[in-house]
């Protein structure tokens, strides 16, 4: 079974995964920037889907990253 939260299968193209890809392009500030608004996004939209889970998961995947991503 995929895990659609931390590597969902469309989001990989041979060995590199998308987030890989906007981590290049974005540089460091652009990079948290991104990782925060995702945040936001699945948190304030986790209550009007039907599987609020799924995105409480990708807005803890995107805070982890973002912390991964200060710590280096």
């Amino acid at each position: 079974m995929s895990d659609l939260v931390n590597h969902p299968p469309h989001y990989k193209h041979g060995d590199i995964e998308c987030i890989q890809a906007i981590k290049a392009a974005l540089g460091d500030d652009g990079f948290r920037a991104y990782c925060k608004g995702n945040v936001i996004k699945y948190l304030w939209r986790a209550e009007h889907k039907d599987n609020a889970d799924q995105d409480y998961g990708k807005a803890d995947w995107y805070m982890r990253r973002l912390l991964l991503h200060v710590d280096e």
